[in-house]
């Protein structure tokens, strides 16, 4: 998930230690996807039936729109979550949470297992992973009728034959290797498939999005970089400062995600792609995946008619084979209750104080997903709303997760 970016020395002076309580406790309740295995049971229904019966009121269900073809669509989230807001303090995963997964149709999502947003090195962000990875290894053994693991292409497709949603193990941040390459390997044997080189901030192998050096990958990047490439997990340059992806995707051997991310060309903010390292990324054979969050526009809520333009942009630009969809969300709508409504007002507050969102930003009616997409079958809507302006059966199919898929039996065998 997206998270801070560095304070100003002066700012940091007048932030007193409960601000920073508040603000970390704010962060923590929208980093709630990791989830345990102590998560009860789930329903066999049929997914849409399923998804009407566990809706709540003002959670968008009724913005369902039916595109039959679903059905045969390998359909994955490259940057998602399960559970619904605000989460469990254990991370578990009640009856609801396993239905809506259950009710999305996805074939597989990659999770986040790396702690992001936060400057954690060495130990802890190390430490952390190892307990996330152990966790959600608890959650498949425990719930096989909802989730399976994800290690190579075939596990896609079983994924898809068996109907569940596969996990995909993945760093939204290096951090967890620290100086330690040797790590990589570790990393690759307890199924992490995806890392993310950088979060919005600087760390060892190069600069996020967020910092206004971009200096690009450092020569121990590079080193990871092939150390990646030699043990077959996917290198992921979301949230790259834009010289570090220009120069992660061209020291790469094989193809690159950009797993969550938006068109500058449409809103030219720090974390969207602009058109020349889309086509650097395509030529070389990855996907980039459209995320949900406020990126998609300079100002005002985003809905999936933005959504559509970005998808639309980015496959003139890269074409059909290399766009996805990495909602940076969780799969799971959000319950928008008073409570909720005035924890991401002030979420949303801080998103643009700390310079995340563009300064001068109003953060009213602002939100971290599409509100006429916040349901569980929300990739149906998109597969039907790509129909109805035209788009091929072939091409969605395609955009809702075939060309992710395909870039990671590439890539992991």
């Amino acid at each position: 998930m997206t998270g801070m970016q560095r304070r100003t020395a002066s700012d940091q002076a007048r932030t007193d230690a409960s601000d920073n309580e508040r603000r970390q406790a704010m962060v923590s309740r929208r980093q709630f996807v990791v989830a345990s295995a102590t998560a009860l049971g789930t329903l066999a229904v049929a997914p849409r039936a399923l998804a009407a019966a566990m809706a709540t009121p003002g959670d968008g269900i009724n913005a369902v729109t039916a595109w039959p073809p679903y059905a045969q669509s390998l359909a994955i989230d490259a940057s998602g979550g399960f559970g619904r807001p605000p989460g469990t303090e254990d991370g578990s995963l009640g009856p609801l949470d396993l239905a809506d997964a259950r009710a999305s149709g996805l074939s597989a999502a990659l999770l986040t297992l790396a702690p992001s947003g936060r400057l954690r090195f060495g130990d802890a962000a190390f430490e952390s992973a190892v307990k996330a990875i152990a966790h959600w290894d608890g959650m498949i053994a425990a719930h096989p009728q909802v989730f399976s693991a994800v290690r190579n292409g075939a596990d896609l497709q079983r994924a898809k034959r068996d109907g569940t949603v596969g996990l995909i193990y993945g760093f939204q941040e290096s951090s967890p290797i620290g100086d330690d390459i040797d790590r990589v390997d570790l990393f690759q044997k307890l199924g992490m498939r995806v890392i993310q080189l950088t979060h919005n901030r600087r760390n060892l192998i190069g600069d996020g999005c967020g910092e206004t050096a971009d200096a690009g990958l450092s020569d121990f990047g590079r080193m990871v970089v092939d150390q990646l490439n030699a043990k077959r997990i996917l290198v992921d340059v979301a949230h790259g400062g834009r010289r570090t992806t220009r120069e992660a995707i061209a020291a790469s051997k094989a193809p690159v995600l950009i797993s969550h991310t938006g068109c500058a060309a449409l809103a030219d903010v720090p974390r969207n792609t602009p058109d020349d390292l889309l086509r650097a990324m395509a030529d070389r054979g990855g996907v980039v995946g459209i995320l949900f969050w406020p990126f998609l526009r300079r100002q005002g809520q985003p809905s999936v008619d933005d959504l559509v333009a970005h998808i639309e942009h980015a496959i003139q630009v890269c074409g059909e084979d290399h766009v996805g969809i990495g909602t940076d969300n969780t799969v799971s709508p959000v319950p928008r209750t008073p409570e909720y409504e005035k924890d991401n007002r002030e979420f949303m507050q801080i998103l643009v104080e700390d310079g995340v969102l563009e300064a001068g930003r109003s953060p009213d009616g602002l939100y971290t997903f599409l509100p006429d997409l916040n349901h569980a079958r929300r990739f149906e809507t998109i597969g039907a709303r790509l129909a109805a302006r035209g788009h091929s059966e072939a091409r969605i199919h395609k955009v809702l997760g075939g060309n992710f898929a395909r870039v990671m039996g590439e890539v992991w065998g």
